[in-house]
């Protein structure tokens, strides 16, 4: 297994949790589908060890992004309080649809929802004067992005950043109110993907359910350590530099992903 790819994709997977909100799984996810492919595992199992391992490496970036962002006063804590049973019933539904959606679809989905949400973010208003819906909409919202989160293998962010901005709570809170969000979404999906997983014979070598350990460890390690560097250049860049800048960041990764399919 490549650790320096592994290092490499947790830090980069820990700024960009800090600075923008999604968990870092539009990272890891693309990265390690490359590690796992490399190692000779069945092409249908990669993608699903891949989200898996992602969301249990989600859990431990959020916590660090959450208290960086959490020292600067931006966290929405009500709205988080609000979303947060929402997005664990779904986390728990799209961990259950992944189990038995092949692998080939999730990774077209995948590749999709990037493309979608980079097109969202370049084109779509940087705030808003609507005011948000009430808790039960909320909720709804929540666990439909729990869903899309879990099958996706992120934190919840990159749907949840353009929700909330769109209905004009400030991106800086959008990012920090996401990041805290995504904490319940990735211990309860990724708890999910070790009870699906635990009966599948294919998966590589140390895995718990399709939560592979050395992958795992490799890129918490530096994840943690680069979500509080991610989170203070957050709060020092423009608003539109930052959507901007993340907007570009998925469409490039669409396709890598894409061109590795062809």
């Amino acid at each position: 297994m490549d650790i320096m790819a592994l290092l490499l994709a947790g830090a980069l997977a820990g700024t960009a949790a800090g600075l923008l909100g999604i968990g870092g799984g539009v990272i890891i996810v693309p990265v390690l589908s490359l590690v796992f492919d490399s190692a000779g595992i069945p092409a249908d199992t990669i993608i699903k060890v891949a989200v898996g391992t992602s969301l249990a490496t989600i859990v431990f970036t959020a916590i660090s992004s959450i208290w960086a962002h959490h020292q600067r006063g931006a966290v929405r804590w009500p709205l988080v309080k609000t979303m947060t049973p929402g997005v664990v019933v779904g986390s728990l539904v799209g961990a259950w649809l992944a189990d038995i959606i092949p692998g080939y679809w999730l990774t077209v989905g995948f590749i999709s929802f990037l493309i979608l949400v980079s097109i969202q973010m370049t084109i779509g208003p940087i705030s808003a004067n609507r005011t948000l819906p009430g808790p039960q909409t909320l909720r709804g919202v929540s666990a439909l992005v729990g869903c899309l989160s879990s099958l996706m293998g992120i934190g919840g962010g990159a749907l949840h950043v353009p929700f909330l901005s769109w209905f004009g709570v400030p991106v800086k809170q959008a990012i920090a109110t996401a990041a805290a969000i995504g904490f319940p979404l990735a211990v309860t999906a990724s708890l999910g993907f070790i009870f699906t997983g635990l009966n599948e014979k294919h998966l590589p070598d140390h895995s718990l359910g399709y939560v592979n350990l050395p992958a795992f460890a490799g890129v918490v390690a530096a994840s943690i350590l680069f979500a509080p560097l991610g989170a203070a250049l957050a709060h020092k860049l423009p608003d539109r530099l930052i959507k901007r800048v993340f907007a570009l960041f998925l469409f490039l990764l669409a396709m890598r992903m894409a061109y590795k399919m062809l």
